[in-house]
């Protein structure tokens, strides 16, 4: 073929290959959109109606589906069970993986797989981690009919706490403690929610719980300020200036490795309310997700309802997660083993 012809035909086809480049991009841009348009997203909850992670979740749901493409709706569905195990195990386990399934579950549940908990059947490093609205302080606190009003009055008295199940601040952090700090929590399970534990530290079934700072002035706002409740000490991955008066939780160790160990214990805390989708999304599917997240967390009928409900937002976006997880998961071997043993 002379150079002319070919001259002549590169003429003809170069001009042909930016407008099929335009119709596959409008083509996948339609599939995109389409991809969600008419399905149900279902926002699956690690726990119970009325406690603060029921809150969070139908928040969220409330609000993701205008800022995922196709605009479906977000029903969230109670999957509660194990401290959230069953949920995260449903997500990582048997819900599809593209993109019609998420999850908020438990700070605590993150560590389960690597502490040995029982019911933990997922690998936290592979969930699609999407974020979270906020990183949390946790509180343990006494009900104002109890005799324990102090940290000290707790290394003596015995405090009745409710306790949510495996996987929950509600179990780990008092089992821990009494062997780390020499408290004196008694552990009473069975309750589906702090909610719960709310009403039946008002009936006098139980004196206290474990519980996020948030959950808390949620619930029951006039607590902290009229007294109801003592705030024996506050713990996460550093002091809330909110509670200036009170103890953080790495100060009452006295040695360097129980320090390193409540650290350890308290880790969840800087994962705050995690929401997570399965893993080995396709990578479209995942960045649709996170860019859903963190669009959510910034739309102005979402903010609105966040401080209807005296929510804190301190957000944290997947990459974080992800990579905050993966650095627990790196912790040196024997605390780790510590911390298993203390809260089995």
């Amino acid at each position: 073929m002379s150079g002319h012809v070919m001259r002549k035909c590169r003429g003809i086809v170069l001009p042909v290959l930016p407008v099929l480049l335009v119709l596959l991009a409008a083509t996948t841009a339609a599939r995109t959109q389409a991809s969600f348009a008419g399905k149900m997203v279902t926002m699956y909850i690690g726990f119970g109606p009325g406690g603060g992670y029921d809150l969070w979740a139908r928040v969220v749901a409330r609000h993701i589906g205008a800022h995922l493409p196709g605009h479906p709706t977000v029903t969230p569905e109670n999957l509660q069970g194990a401290g959230s195990f069953r949920a995260a195990n449903f997500i990582y386990n048997v819900a599809p993986k593209d993109g019609t399934a998420m999850a908020l579950i438990a700070r605590d549940a993150v560590l389960g797989p690597l502490t040995g908990a029982v019911g933990a059947q997922f690998d936290a490093t592979k969930f699609s981690w999407l974020g979270t609205p906020a990183i949390e302080t946790n509180i343990c606190i006494a009900y104002n009919t109890a005799a324990v009003k102090t940290f000290d009055d707790l290394t003596r008295t015995e405090l009745v706490v409710g306790d949510n199940g495996p996987g929950t601040g509600t179990h780990s952090y008092p089992l821990a403690l009494n062997a780390i700090l020499g408290t004196k929590f008694k552990i009473v399970g069975g309750y589906p929610s702090s909610a719960d534990v709310f009403l039946a530290m008002e009936r006098g079934e139980v004196q206290g719980i474990c519980e996020s700072l948030d959950s808390v002035k949620n619930r029951r706002p006039d607590w902290i300020p009229n007294g109801t409740i003592s705030v024996l000490f506050q713990g996460g991955i550093r002091p809330n200036p909110e509670l200036k008066n009170v103890p953080f939780v790495v100060d009452l160790a006295q040695q360097p490795d129980d320090k390193q160990a409540i650290e350890f214990l308290y880790v969840g805390q800087g994962i705050g309310r995690p929401f997570v989708a399965p893993p080995g999304l396709p990578p479209d599917r995942l960045k649709m997700l996170r860019d859903a997240f963190s669009a959510t967390l910034k739309d102005a009928d979402f903010l609105a309802e966040t401080a209807h409900y005296h929510l804190t937002l301190d957000p944290e976006d997947g990459e974080q997660l992800e990579a905050l997880v993966n650095k627990a998961y790196a912790t040196p071997k024997p605390v780790i083993d510590r911390i298993a043993k203390l809260i089995r």
